[in-house]
């Protein structure tokens, strides 16, 4: 099992509201894996403008950058959050890992130090862990994920994996992809400072063996949305590794 470098370009439309609050949405979201040799580099763009019974149009944009050693160690993070050109918030640090738990070093939106508990993976390495669990057949899993996006630490995750497939030529959202196994993937993420039930968010795709994603179902809430593979290009893997 690679996972590879990427850069995946997704149109988002609206897939059902709740609430009534929210009237229309549209976006578009960029992905882009760097193969370092010894860490992931990650940018996602995310771009989604709304319109509201309450707020009018709302444009949001966050854009989520890390650097992740393959050997699951170490962590460099930042978030950047804005809506209407305003900053909503900003989360950048670092984090470290060693089997038995580590720490994540907050430097915004306050300078804190958090533990983070035994077996926690990093964003990639979770990816791995999701692709691994549907090659062999595993079709539920619950990892601990540390990803940088909030300031609470580490977050429970429970997903469902189903199948472990090849995609026909004809059937591959890219050329990239035909042949590949593929799962779909239904990932429920839940803050471990609230004793909730139910999750603070959800996410649904169609992951290859790669580590490249179609098919996106991302719930925001009192929306959600769709996402649609436009584009892919997959980089050759550095020479000099």
């Amino acid at each position: 099992m690679h996972l590879t470098g990427q850069r995946a370009q997704y149109d988002l439309s609206l897939a059902e509201v709740s609430g009534g609050n929210t009237l229309s949405a549209s976006g578009t979201m960029t992905y882009t894996v760097h193969d370092t040799c010894t860490a992931w580099s990650t940018q996602q763009h995310l771009d989604i403008q709304s319109s509201t019974r309450n707020n009018g149009t709302v444009h949001l944009v966050s854009d989520y950058t890390t650097l992740e050693s393959k050997d699951g160690h170490h962590m460099t993070f930042r978030t950047v959050q804005k809506s209407n050109g305003a900053t909503l918030q900003i989360v950048s640090g670092d984090a470290s890992l060693t089997p038995g738990g580590g720490e994540v070093q907050y430097e915004k939106p306050l300078k804190k130090t958090l533990k983070l508990p035994a077996n926690t993976l990093f964003p990639m390495a979770h990816t791995l862990a999701i692709l691994m669990a549907a090659e062999t057949a595993k079709t539920d899993l619950s990892p601990m994920l540390f990803d940088g996006t909030g300031e609470d630490g580490a977050q429970y995750t429970y997903i469902s994996t189903h199948g472990w497939d090849k995609v026909s030529t004809a059937q591959a959202p890219s050329p990239l992809l035909a042949a590949l196994p593929s799962t779909r993937v239904h990932v429920a993420f839940f803050n471990t400072t609230a004793r909730a039930m139910l999750p603070d968010y959800e996410m649904g795709m169609r992951y290859f063996a790669n580590g490249v994603s179609d098919k996106l179902d991302m719930d925001f809430g009192d929306f959600r949305m769709a996402g649609t593979l436009q584009s892919l290009s997959i980089p050759d893997k550095p020479h000099h590794c």
